[in-house]
């Protein structure tokens, strides 16, 4: 029993369990799409300009937070996220892929969503532990936010499966595999946590530069296919403001 204690003592098992939280919150994004069951091109276009929005609105949140640890830095990072997603785009542009039953160009769009969107947990892993190195109350508030962030960020990865065709319960778990480099990356950042908060507005803009490329390169573009460009500006904006906010309110 002993044992067991120090291990639910240990410093470094809250962190990676409260990290493990935060990537399971993602997978609530998946229920709203448990009331849309046909997929139509206007209904996938419209999934697409609110994903783009969303992923829009979580950039400029993460420049914003990098800018604060670092502006060059987060430039940098910002460069390398759109080198890439662009060297991705070509690499993927040479050979089939398949993300579970999905094919060609809807897998290609779908994976390079998912790359992104894992590249960008990466960097809310090491805030979470860099949090916890800073002190319970800083952690506990910046664990509540992120898991409640990860909610929309989940929407967005949803929405995108979702007009591909993809169940619910496969939208739900590609969320939640998309955040695990949170818990994966909490741990170190708090055992290391000078080293990795030296890092973080790297991390920030990296993953920020990364969303901003697959917005304007494969997301926007997919929903102009398919539906008109004002009802896609106006859906953008709104969601793109929409998560603006409700960053502003955590």
């Amino acid at each position: 029993m002993s044992g067991i204690d120090g291990l639910t003592r240990s410093p470094a098992t809250t962190v990676f369990l409260s990290a493990l939280v935060t990537a399971l919150a993602t997978g609530l994004g998946a229920l709203p799409f448990a009331f849309a069951r046909d997929v139509s091109p206007r209904v996938a276009a419209a999934s697409n300009a609110v994903a783009a929005g969303l992923m829009l609105g979580a950039s400029f949140g993460l420049l914003a937070e990098g800018e604060r640890h670092g502006g060059g830095a987060t430039f940098v990072g910002a460069v390398a996220g759109l080198a890439l997603v662009l060297a991705t785009q070509r690499l993927l542009g040479e050979h089939a892929v398949g993300v579970g039953t999905l094919r060609g160009a809807g897998a290609r769009r779908v994976l390079l969503v998912l790359v992104v969107m894992t590249v960008h947990s990466f960097a809310e892993g090491v805030a979470v532990g860099v949090s916890f190195g800073s002190g319970g109350a800083l952690a506990a508030a910046i664990t509540i936010a992120i898991a409640v962030h990860n909610v929309p960020e989940g929407v967005a990865i949803s929405a995108v499966l979702r007009s591909q065709g993809a169940s619910v319960a496969a939208c739900a778990g590609w969320s939640v595999f998309s955040s695990l480099p949170q818990p994966l990356m909490a741990v170190p950042a708090f055992l290391f946590v000078e080293r990795f908060a030296a890092v973080l507005p790297y991390g920030l803009g990296f993953a920020a530069g990364a969303m901003v490329y697959l917005v304007l390169a494969e997301l926007l573009p997919e929903a102009y296919e398919h539906e008109g460009s004002p009802r896609i500006a106006l859906l953008t904006g709104l969601t793109t403001a929409a998560m603006l906010w409700f960053q502003q309110q955590l």
